[in-house]
């Protein structure tokens, strides 16, 4: 019996830059905003993972592709892709992406 599978492919743009990888870990939510107790508790937690990772070693520098495309619905979606440690072969800072999505059932 065949497999059910759908592809779908999306064209959109990339932003190549460099991240501290612990810093990665440190992330801010909607709802962080949603009083001032919540913004301090987030702002606590964010000061917490940063004594961690200066504890462990520090930061370490890796660059990554902040991608954008337009789904079918007409949302934005964001998502990041993780280049490595190395500059990657880039010669612009804004490039093309194509991000494929394969639908599929696993038994």
């Amino acid at each position: 019996m065949e497999e059910a599978r759908f592809t779908k492919r999306f064209e959109g743009e990339a932003r190549i830059g460099k991240v501290l990888k612990n810093i990665a870990s440190i992330t801010l939510k909607p709802e962080d905003f949603s009083s001032p107790i919540a913004l301090q508790m987030a702002i606590s937690r964010i000061y917490e993972s940063m004594i961690k990772m200066m504890e462990s070693g520090g930061p370490k520098p890796r660059y990554v592709a902040e991608v954008r495309i337009v789904d079918d619905m007409g949302n934005t979606s964001v998502l990041a892709v993780d280049l490595g440690e190395e500059i990657p072969p880039f010669s612009k800072e804004k490039i093309k992406a194509r991000v494929t999505v394969e639908l599929y059932e696993e038994d």
